[in-house]
């Protein structure tokens, strides 16, 4: 039967990875440094490879299959930990340490509602938060860093497991005062004659924005990029230009006073969908799925809202 590392000797070689310093390592570990070099020694000689190039005792540089072990470590890890937390929840749900990673187009916008209700309907749940570009937070989940990704889709995510929580359109962001303000929509072709600022690349809202309006990759009317939908809005505010905002941001970033009138687009797609994902085999997918249907349903609540905002103030025959 073939030896297998334990989780120990793999926990010793992802902290000495985390801190590039073995008595941080060891400390963090709670054993000696020595306990922990020879775990790791043990480790190496167990898979008949060297994993640490051992240069000085300030520097510890991993070889490349090294690095290599260590993501899958990580990812070994995190599946063991989830083991123990489903077998210790039993009949009892969402209980435990649970690690989300979320985009910061989702985030600011339902990760308060979602809070809220798992601390009244989970007490036991202890939630561990982590907002990122779509591509890190993938890179997270198969490292075995996250547990689960709330993120937006069509994004390349493979065959993981998934639960469409969602979905929404863009609205267009202008000054207060501008032009298009006098119209209830704006038609798609105006948007060319616009100076528009954009979500730099690498925000997945940047091309699902761009794809539902039908607008060009390289746009020589795009006159600023940002790294966040609240300074596009400041931007907007400021009267620097336009931009395009999910709907369901619409309640926190084109709130009354704000200085930012937003409109709906005539003839745009469905911008993104928004899902939960996890990692395949997961002892934790039940639990998963449950947090899906509590997503879904605050998720459906802050579209609900948007969609009221907009439709009170054409009610009062005041466009925002």
């Amino acid at each position: 039967m073939k030896t297998l590392p334990t989780l120990r000797q793999l926990r010793y070689l992802v902290t000495v990875a985390e801190t590039h310093h073995f008595g941080q390592a060891a400390e963090i570990c709670a054993v000696t440094q020595s306990t922990l070099s020879a775990g790791i020694q043990e480790l190496e000689g167990l898979l008949g490879t060297r994993l640490i190039e051992r240069r000085s005792r300030r520097q510890v540089v991993f070889t490349l299959l090294g690095e290599d072990i260590v993501e899958r470590a990580r990812a070994l890890l995190a599946d063991a930990a989830s083991l123990v937390d489903a077998a210790q929840a039993g009949a009892q749900p969402l209980v435990g340490d649970l690690r989300l990673g979320v985009i910061p187009t989702i985030g600011p916008y339902v990760m308060p509602r979602l809070v809220r209700q798992l601390r009244e309907g989970y007490p036991d749940l202890k939630l561990f938060l982590r907002e990122e570009q779509s591509a890190t937070l993938m890179e997270m989940l198969n490292a075995g860093r996250l547990d689960v990704v709330l993120m937006a889709l069509p994004y390349a995510v493979g065959e993981l497991p998934r639960v469409e929580v969602g979905e929404e359109d863009v609205v267009v962001a202008m000054p207060d005062g501008h032009p298009l303000t006098e119209l209830e929509s704006v038609p798609l072709d105006r948007l060319d004659q616009e100076t528009m600022l954009m979500l730099e690349d690498g925000h997945c809202l940047r091309d699902h924005a761009m794809e539902a309006c039908r607008l060009a990759r390289s746009r020589g009317n795009e006159a600023f990029q940002a790294t966040s939908l609240s300074t596009l809005i400041q931007m907007v505010a400021g009267g620097i230009g336009l931009t395009l905002v999910p709907r369901i941001a619409v309640p926190v970033e084109a709130r009354p006073g704000s200085g930012v009138t937003v409109r709906p687009l005539q003839g745009a797609r469905a911008a993104r969908t928004l899902a939960l994902l996890w990692r395949p085999a997961s002892p934790r997918a039940r639990d998963y799925r449950l947090l899906a249907t509590v997503i879904e349903i605050v998720t459906g609540e802050a579209l609900a809202e948007a969609d009221t905002v907009l439709s009170n103030l054409l009610e009062q025959g005041v466009l925002i």
